[in-house]
């Protein structure tokens, strides 16, 4: 059949691009050498990065290009493939009725019953195995292995036969059915997903910031270029004299923390008896363009901090830091602890790194060629010394490292079957996207994923002040979740051993987002806890108890502790001092990239 001599070969296909990619290696050492021919147009600092940005290049391509596989190793992978192949084609003419390629992609019947289909997604599985067992079995730089098998995967992902209307039996059949129908509504949400800017993970007409989402009833009492501060209205008569501020991602909207009533972690916070704040960051739009990370410390969180305190007359506030929100705030607060202040009675960080010593798959994408290139396009490199990081961008990053489930499950729903999309709050938020000004987001690039010199004692200065994380000392709850892969478990562990302060860490069931928001009344998944917290993650691990449902709760325990005696919920949100200005959710978690 054309279909397996087609597929045959592919195993040669990653030895052949590793060889081609070492012939090229010749030219792209020349860039050192276009850099000094364009001294005299550049400018000096410009002529560094640029050279500095070829050097890496040239050591990122050499020690991909030095990747090797064993000849014994690469000969038992294509023994043990054609063995297989020739196994599927034998089974494909004498028993095609037992073909039943065991992957989701291919769960629909008419896989299966269709013998052409069932070989050609089973062979495709094959393929995909074998690929993915090469790109393990080579040797060299760890960098390196790590982007051949990120990029195998990728093109694995993208190959599928369920993502093609001529090689999809499922696709093929409803388009019979409805006429057509199917593949003129898939074509109508293409050309509206293209308008839009993005791939529609959710029927996001449903849903309406203020209106079914972010709907905790509460008032903006501050604003300022960066944030708007929302206070919100108590659930309860009395309330916890110590406030409480959530600082969330600034690359994300705050609503991922108030969805709906019912897994609405700011509602579960108020029904606890806590006197809540929310820090909104800005969509950022060209006017910010040039803000650095340093304002986003003093005249953000810093800024929210302080006037959380002087609107509920303490001295205190508990803080939550969500993601990169929570590297925001652990800054900002340690900023201040450089100064001699200390304004937090008690820190949380969710899913955050402090310690960027491993950073999972994202690792993979960030080097001194492409930091430096982000320097130069929107950092303070650039002609316009700024620019901005879209949001867009960045969310479609984050799919790609799940693109099954983020990038072509949708491409063969929406488009493929023209089916729209059901509707859920969750993904409607992930596609809410932020966009950030390059500066602060280079600055954040280059001193945390690449250098990482957060939690290096004066390795680095914000806001004029040398930066020490062991000045953080106040009691602190680490969460991490155990399937994460934007921020994996064992380096949130980490921040353990980063932070002075009495600390309580937590693992969760699920991944970064779904771990998070795990509301009790749902029953679901079930997290872990520990005694002590020893030397590495996995002896923690090892220690430790699983417990059904939500970690909610343990938690709301353990800031109760830190949060005082019970006063008299105000009957108004702000003060004389902060009016209020509009009602919650406001007027910059509406803005769109």
């Amino acid at each position: 059949m054309p279909g397996l001599s087609a597929t045959a070969g592919m195993p040669g296909s990653l030895q052949e691009w590793l060889s081609s990619a070492q012939k090229q290696m010749s030219q792209f050492g020349q860039l050192g050498a276009v850099a000094d021919a364009g001294k005299q147009l550049l400018g000096h600092p410009v002529k560094q990065a640029v050279e500095a940005m070829g050097q890496s290049l040239g050591a990122t391509l050499k020690s991909m290009a030095a990747l090797s596989m064993d000849p014994a190793n690469l000969k038992e992978i294509q023994e043990e493939y054609l063995k297989q192949a020739t196994e599927l084609w034998n089974n494909a003419l004498e028993k095609p009725d037992q073909l039943a390629p065991k992957d989701r992609r291919f769960a629909a019947p008419e896989w299966a019953s269709n013998p052409g289909s069932a070989f050609l997604a089973s062979m495709y599985l094959l393929n995909a195995r074998t690929l993915q067992r090469m790109a393990d079995s080579l040797k060299g730089d760890e960098k390196a292995r790590e982007r051949v098998r990120f990029a195998v995967q990728q093109w694995v992902d993208a190959a599928s036969p369920a993502n093609f209307l001529a090689l999809n039996p499922e696709v093929q059949k409803k388009a019979v059915e409805t006429r057509g129908e199917s593949l003129t509504q898939g074509m109508q949400l293409l050309l509206n997903d293209l308008k839009q800017g993005h791939m529609s993970l959710t029927d996001e007409s449903v849903f309406e910031v203020g209106r079914n989402v972010a709907t905790t009833e509460g008032s903006v009492v501050f604003e300022n270029p960066f944030f708007q501060l929302i206070e919100y209205k108590p659930l309860t008569d009395k309330v916890h004299e110590v406030p409480f501020l959530f600082v969330p991602p600034a690359i994300n909207k705050f609503y991922i923390l108030d969805l709906q009533p019912d897994n609405s972690l700011v509602r579960y916070l108020l029904s606890q008896g806590h006197r809540v704040f929310m820090v909104s960051w800005v969509n950022a739009d060209d006017s910010l363009a040039k803000c650095t990370w340093d304002d986003y410390i003093e005249d953000g969180v810093i800024k929210a901090i302080n006037t959380t305190r002087e609107i509920a007359g303490s001295d205190k506030v508990n803080a939550l830091g969500f993601c990169v929100g929570g590297t925001l705030l652990a800054t900002a607060l340690a900023t201040l602890a450089g100064r001699g202040e200390k304004p937090a009675a008690s820190l949380t960080l969710l899913t955050t790194f402090l310690d960027f010593t491993e950073t999972g798959t994202l690792d993979i994408f960030i080097d001194e060629a492409m930091v430096q290139m982000r320097e130069m396009t929107i950092g303070t490199l650039s002609p316009q010394q700024g620019g901005l990081m879209r949001g867009n961008e960045l969310a479609a990053t984050f799919s790609f490292l799940r693109a099954n489930d983020l990038v072509w499950n949708y491409v063969v729903g929406n488009y493929l079957k023209g089916e729209t999309p059901p509707a859920f709050d969750l993904l409607y938020w992930n596609s809410d996207s932020t966009n950030l000004p390059g500066p602060m987001y280079t600055w954040y690039l280059r001193n945390t994923y690449l250098e990482n010199k957060l939690c290096k004692p004066g390795a680095v200065t914000v806001c004029g002040q040398p930066l020490d994380m062991r000045l953080l000392d106040m009691p602190t709850f680490v969460y991490a979740s155990r399937e994460d892969h934007i921020v994996p478990w064992e380096s949130a562990y980490g921040s353990t051993k980063v932070l002075q302060g009495p600390i309580k860490f937590v693992l969760g069931a699920s991944g970064h987002i779904a771990g998070v928001i795990n509301p009790p009344t749902k029953n679901k998944r079930s997290y872990w806890t520990a005694e002590g917290l020893p030397a590495t993650s996995a002896e923690w691990f090892a220690q430790s108890t699983e417990h059904p449902g939500s970690w909610w709760p343990t938690w709301a325990k353990w800031l109760e502790s830190q949060a005082g005696g019970m006063v008299p919920a105000p009957k108004s949100q702000g003060s004389r001092q902060y009016p209020v200005i509009e009602a919650a959710p406001g007027r910059y978690v509406k803005r769109k990239s």
